[in-house]
Parts: C-alpha cells; structure tokens; sequence
C-alpha cells in the first residue's frame, strides 16, 4: 500500500510503500489487549505491603487470663481480629510482570500499526527536524498538520532541537524508533512516522 509523504510545512514530499504484513494486517483485538495488558503489568511499582500479625509492632504479654473470662484464649493483640493487628494474607511487595511470547509481542505491534493505517491515524513525515528548539513554532506546525494528539516516531536518535520543542507540547509524544510500543500507539489518535522510523521499522521486521 501507498502512503503520502509530507513535510512538517504540509507540503507534498512524494509517497513511499508500506509493506503490507506490517501495516495492512486485519487487527485482533485480543492481541492488542494482551500486549497492553503486558506493557502496564510490567511497569506496576508493585511496593503496596501489609504487615502480618509477626510484623505488628507492640508487645506480647498476654491480654488477659486464660480462663474464667468468657472471652476467646488470646496470647495477644496481635490477630487480624483485633484493632491495629495484623492483617491475614495481605499484599507483599512483589513484581506484576508476566510472560509473553516474543512472536506475539512482535506481531501486536505489527497489529498496532494496522490499526493507525486502516483508520486513515496514520501520517509519514519526511523529516522530524526543526532549526531552532521553539515550542510555539513547533506547535503552529503541528495544528497546520491537524496533530494535536499524536505520538511522532524518528529514527535511531532524535534530533535536539525538535524534542526541546516538542516536549512541553500537551498531548504529543516524540520517541526514537527503538522506543515503539503498543501502548504509546493505541493511547495517541495519530502516528507520525518519518522515512527513517519507516526505515528501521523495515529492517526490523525483516
């Protein structure tokens, strides 16, 4: 399939092909979802923590006598039942993370991108590259390109000046081409790529 190339002036800068296994895909859902999910699992602080009726600070003498008060037999203040006791099996810190299969993590973002295409969110850019690192400027051009929401893609390194511009831009997310991922994709309404994201892309899928 065709894509228009443009330049960050709007201007017409020639067409290039996208491959069809990375970009005409028939989107899964279920993939999408999988890969998400695995994205927001992995990046959990998963540091929430409970302490245990051996962790509550406080001490052990007994509360009261064993026999001849009606009560339960408690050594204690320390059980779960008791006020500021422990709490019976609750959150440890831990990792949230979960495995998947590098095939499936490749191709939901083959999927992603079949996503952009198919809905027309799919923009390529000749160059992501501004003279001079100002925010306003940068911002004229995106509202001139209608991306007001967007997630823009370069190659292997970013160029300076045009990440200092974009930065401080509300709802634009500039990354290298290293830094692709689900996630960004599908949370943006519009993907930039340059020809040199498109480029890498190509070789990595290759």
């Amino acid at each position: 399939m065709k894509a228009e190339v443009i330049t960050l002036d709007a201007s017409n800068a020639g067409s290039v092909e996208l491959d069809d296994a990375v970009f005409a895909l028939e989107p899964r859902a279920d993939i999408l979802q999988r890969m998400v999910r695995y994205q927001l699992s992995k990046r959990q602080a998963g540091t929430h923590k409970a302490k245990a009726r051996s962790e509550v600070s406080g001490p052990n003498k007994k509360i009261y006598k064993q026999k001849g008060t009606g009560q339960a037999r408690h050594g204690n203040d320390k059980p779960p039942q008791f006020r500021g006791g422990g709490r019976t099996a609750g959150p440890v810190p831990r990792s949230h993370a979960h495995d998947l299969p590098k095939k499936v993590r490749a191709l939901a973002l083959k999927h992603a991108l079949s996503v952009k295409a198919k809905s027309d969110a799919l923009v390529v850019l000749d160059k992501a590259e501004v003279a001079e690192p100002k925010t306003a400027q940068l911002r004229g051009k995106f509202a001139g390109l209608g991306l007001s929401n967007a997630l823009i893609i370069d190659g292997a390194a970013l160029q300076d000046n045009f990440a200092l511009a974009a930065r401080n831009i509300p709802n634009v997310d500039v990354l290298p081409v290293q830094g692709i991922n689900v996630y960004d994709i599908l949370r943006r309404e519009k993907l930039v790529l340059t020809r040199a994201a498109l480029e890498a892309l190509e070789e990595r899928f290759k």
